[in-house]
């Protein structure tokens, strides 16, 4: 599972953070970036320079983290291909077993964050498979190797290392025990060390965040996470449409990309046909995704945007949102 994701994280990096070095800027070598690091957290953070070396000559650099990196599976698939990955039976029952087990824990942090269980749900089945699928790099390794030997995002790595030595005192947890996966995505809900500082939240009160094993935590994370990314409760997430003629207008607002720029009223007025009746005031934007019987269109609305908050991939969203109302048709149909 982790092959094919590590949330939060894998569309950010093209996006979010440009080339760190170019052609003309010879890039320094993994003794001389560390060394700066070092400096760096005792300057910044008060740790101690002897203590800190040493743990990070005690990290591996792992090959088969570098080459997984440079394959993700957003940039390889289609959303046909990408869907058969997350949509099967197995991951639907999977979502209801967690439901059931988590129940209180669930209904508590809708309560609190206005974040309804299968949307929770689905993020953790995404990423983890409900956890069966965690990851089992050291974090230590991965953040070191990304952070040390991969030029093209280091500067982005060498920060949640930073981060994740932080938490790991914070936490007072061993930094050589965490695992994750090979991106250094932590726990249950795979937080990178900056989001689990930000967002991470210990939700059964006893004294400590732990996404690794604590289900409460994990859960109240996550509704943590997407109420601080703008999620609105009792709204929907997308929609599926039809456009009897893709026009040079339509096909602008698609290459706009999957961040509301437009309304739901703009779109239907341009040609866009929906099935069902929806506030033409609500923002949107247009998705065309290649499925398996053609082009799929779809209105990714405000709450879509939210769920890119965790991976900035709208075939993320799309798994995650498809995930969500499966199991939330699964569990509807097991009531009585």
């Amino acid at each position: 599972m982790i092959r094919y994701l590590f949330p939060l994280l894998l569309s950010w990096l093209g996006a979010a953070h440009g080339a760190q070095t170019t052609a003309s800027e010879p890039t320094p070598s993994p003794e001389v970036l560390q060394q700066a690091f070092i400096g760096e957290m005792v300057k910044q953070h008060g740790f101690d320079a002897s203590e800190l070396r040493t743990l990070l000559d005690s990290a591996v650099v792992k090959d088969s983290i570098l080459d997984a990196i440079a394959r993700p599976a957003e940039k390889r698939l289609t959303w046909g291909e990408y869907r058969k990955i997350f949509l099967t039976p197995e991951r639907v029952k999977g979502g209801l077993r967690y439901w059931q087990t988590h129940a209180k824990d669930l209904q508590r942090a809708e309560k609190v964050y206005g974040v309804p269980p299968e949307i929770i749900v689905a993020i953790i089945g995404v990423e983890t498979r409900y956890g069966r699928h965690a990851g089992s790099y050291r974090v230590l390794d991965a953040l070191s190797t990304l952070g040390f030997h991969y030029p093209p995002r280091a500067k982005f790595f060498r920060r949640e290392l930073g981060e994740f030595l932080v938490l790991t005192r914070e936490e007072q947890s061993d930094p050589r025990e965490l695992l994750g996966s090979y991106a250094g995505a932590m726990g249950k809900p795979q937080f990178i060390p900056s989001s689990f500082r930000a967002y991470a939240v210990d939700f059964d009160g006893d004294g400590h965040r732990d996404i690794w094993n604590n289900d409460a935590d994990v859960i109240g994370s996550v509704a943590n996470y997407f109420a601080r990314h703008g999620w609105r409760p009792g709204r929907p997430v997308a929609w599926r449409v039809q456009i009897p003629e893709l026009t040079p207008a339509l096909q602008a607002i698609i290459d706009r990309g999957y961040k509301p720029s437009t309304t739901v009223g703009e779109l239907i007025d341009a040609g866009v046909v929906a099935e069902a009746p929806l506030a033409p005031n609500l923002p949107a934007a247009l998705l065309a995704l290649k499925g398996d019987s053609g082009t799929e269109y779809w209105l990714a609305l405000p709450n879509f945007y939210a769920i890119t908050r965790y991976n900035h991939s709208p075939l993320y969203a799309m798994a995650v949102y498809q995930l969500s109302d499966a199991i939330q048709r699964l569990i509807d149909h097991k009531r009585p």
